[in-house]
């Protein structure tokens, strides 16, 4: 895989310089057709990355936030979302960041999160995870009570999952922060969170975070605990509290089945 680890930095550094450009700056933020917001530097990222792929493997497929998809039938797929966390980026916080995604046959095998206003590049493997080159580590906590807890937006859990049963978690933790989008991951695989939840997402807001996940020694999965692709939301954890975060989402959830 070092060949698309390599590939994976070029294309996070190149795509990060471009929307440095129009970081803080004045520009405009449309709405796309499910409310998110996308600007031109979401839009120039893809395009730059895009163009990229195809010239160094032409025999690629990609799928594209933005653009959506191309050779949908190749072996491999790049799977791009330039910036997520544009909420964020329009804020001016730093927060947001560039996913790189890479699948042979469907499987993710290399992921890459990108941070460009502090050009911090973690780039995982399913086997190992590195931070500008450096290798890191998931933390070992193993209990909810010393563990923190991450989240995007809360309103999105309840409105697609169980508010009740996320409270509950929520007041099972030492703490938690609304540390959302990649950057969420990214604390979670170097070690600086426990838990990172997201109850929708889409398959360019995953792909990246599988092998970054995985190679820091996380664990990852959709929200019911099936494989991170078959659903639509995702947790990440440092793999020792996993089960108890599955538990507390689940119980809650078939004790209001039951009184149905």
């Amino acid at each position: 895989m070092q060949e698309f680890v390599d590939f994976a930095t070029q294309l996070a550094r190149a795509s990060g310089e471009l929307i440095m450009r129009y970081f803080r700056s004045d520009i405009a933020v449309e709405t796309k057709a499910d409310h998110s917001p996308v600007t031109i530097a979401d839009q120039r990222a893809e395009e730059l990355m895009r163009e990229l792929i195809m010239k160094q493997y032409p025999d690629h497929g990609i799928i594209g936030e933005e653009f959506g998809a191309h050779n949908a039938e190749a072996e491999y797929q790049w799977v791009l979302d330039p910036i997520d966390g544009t909420k964020s980026f329009v804020s001016g916080t730093f927060l947001f960041g560039t996913l790189i995604g890479l699948l042979r046959e469907g499987q993710p095998v290399v992921g890459a999160i990108h941070h460009p206003v502090t050009s911090h590049l973690l780039v995982g493997d399913c086997a190992e995870a590195r931070l500008n080159g450096e290798l890191v580590r998931v933390r070992e906590t193993q209990k909810l009570s010393e563990a923190v807890l991450c989240y995007t937006d809360y309103i999105d859990v309840v409105k697609y999952k169980n508010g009740i049963a996320f409270q509950q978690l929520l007041g099972k933790t030492r703490f938690n922060r609304s540390w959302g989008d990649c950057h969420g991951y990214f604390l979670v695989a170097t070690g600086y969170a426990d838990i990172m939840l997201d109850p929708i997402m889409n398959l360019w807001d995953i792909v990246a975070l599988v092998p970054v996940i995985e190679g820091a020694g996380g664990k990852i999965t959709a929200w019911n605990g099936g494989p991170p692709l078959s659903g639509d939301g995702i947790i990440a954890s440092n793999g020792f509290l996993h089960d108890q975060v599955l538990r507390t989402l689940i119980a809650r959830r078939s004790v209001e089945h039951a009184k149905d």
